[in-house]
């Protein structure tokens, strides 16, 4: 669960605050005027190409009939897609 303070409070004691993310993992909620506006957290670790090449060895390997299905349910997932409005993520309220 994420701790809350105000943004005055975490620019007073930045690298405190950055200090508790990067060493405790901690988690702080944001706040201007009573009201949330950012998050600051850890950031989640991605595996290792080698890491995913291993992920990748270890999937179950499909027929030639199993990946032809997959291609094209992926292609079609792609048709949908793209007939999706595009959205701009920058024009939300």
């Amino acid at each position: 669960m994420a701790n809350t303070l105000t943004v005055t409070e975490m620019a007073r004691k930045f690298a405190e605050y950055i200090n508790r993310v990067t060493y405790r993992g901690e988690s702080f909620i944001l706040t201007k005027g009573n009201k949330p506006v950012a998050e600051i957290r850890p950031l989640k670790k991605g595996l290792t190409g080698a890491e995913l090449l291993e992920v990748f060895k270890s999937l179950p390997h499909l027929t030639p009939e199993e990946a032809e299905d997959f291609g094209r349910d992926i292609d079609k997932a792609r048709e949908e897609m793209n007939k999706l409005p595009v959205r701009d993520p920058w024009d939300e309220a």
